[in-house]
């Protein structure tokens, strides 16, 4: 009798994987060069000081105390306006996407006003709500409203209308098949848009705070880049930075909760 050969298994699926420590240790690696080369003389220390230099100036930020006055400021005025952008772009984008008269009004318009940079609309929301925290509120708000709009109403469209066609067949009412296919359908859509949102009202947020802001991430690097302390600017970049990371990481824990079922 042949013997019986081995079968190779090859439906694992398309799940590509981050390897852990690879990022660390290029972080690591090109923090060493950089040290390095700005001690060597090899690049200037004044234009890009040594990452031993900016560790310092952010432990006189954090020495100082000014740190959490710029941190919550900043964090306070990106999460209402992305709260607000996001939550209201979910009920038009999905309404969107649901109604046919909704869609044939939104659409046209968010063609027409998403394409301009909300940093250009920064000083007309300056004549219209002033110099203060509404118009940081405003530009942050705009800039986060409309990628929701087109992610919702996209992940809408995108939703397996056989699913949809099998639970009207089944007699099953209009809003639970919005509640229980429609939405978890269109969700990966809705977060993609999230991360992209929020990368947006992060450049908002600098760009605002750059203009009639006392405290914030943004006032603090305009200040620094004013009295070209470059060691305070780039510790001002990296915090930057960091609140991106922070962001993208708490967007990755909201995706394993809402998504787990088409998690690998």
């Amino acid at each position: 009798m042949a013997s019986a050969e081995k079968i190779v298994f090859r439906a694992g699926g398309f799940a590509p994987k981050l390897i852990r420590w690879v990022a660390p240790t290029g972080f690591v690696f090109l923090l060493a060069a950089w040290e390095w080369a700005a001690r060597s003389g090899f690049i200037s220390p004044i234009t890009a000081p040594p990452p031993s230099e900016i560790v310092g100036a952010l432990d006189r930020l954090f020495r100082s105390g000014d740190i959490w006055l710029h941190l919550s400021a900043s964090l306070q005025r990106l999460s209402l306006g992305w709260t607000a952008g996001t939550c209201v772009g979910l009920i038009v984008g999905l309404g969107a996407g649901l109604f046919t008269p909704l869609r044939s009004i939104v659409l046209p318009f968010v063609s027409a006003i998403f394409p301009i940079p909300k940093i250009a609309l920064l000083p007309l929301f300056i004549v219209w709500f002033g110099i203060g925290e509404e118009s940081k509120f405003a530009t942050i708000f705009f800039g986060t409203l409309f990628p929701t709009i087109i992610a919702a109403c996209a992940g809408a469209d995108n939703v397996d209308r056989t699913l949809i066609r099998m639970a009207q067949s089944f007699g099953l009412p209009w809003f639970a098949i919005v509640r229980k296919i429609i939405v978890p359908g269109a969700m990966p859509g809705i977060i993609a848009g999230f991360r992209i949102s929020a990368s947006i009202a992060i450049i908002l947020l600098v760009a605002a705070e750059m203009i009639g802001a006392e405290y914030g991430l943004g006032a603090y690097v305009l200040q620094a880049g004013n009295l070209m302390a470059s060691d305070a600017l780039l510790a001002g970049i990296f915090l930057l930075s960091a609140l991106g990371l922070s962001v993208n990481l708490a967007i990755n824990v909201l995706e394993k909760r809402l998504l787990g079922w088409r998690l690998p």
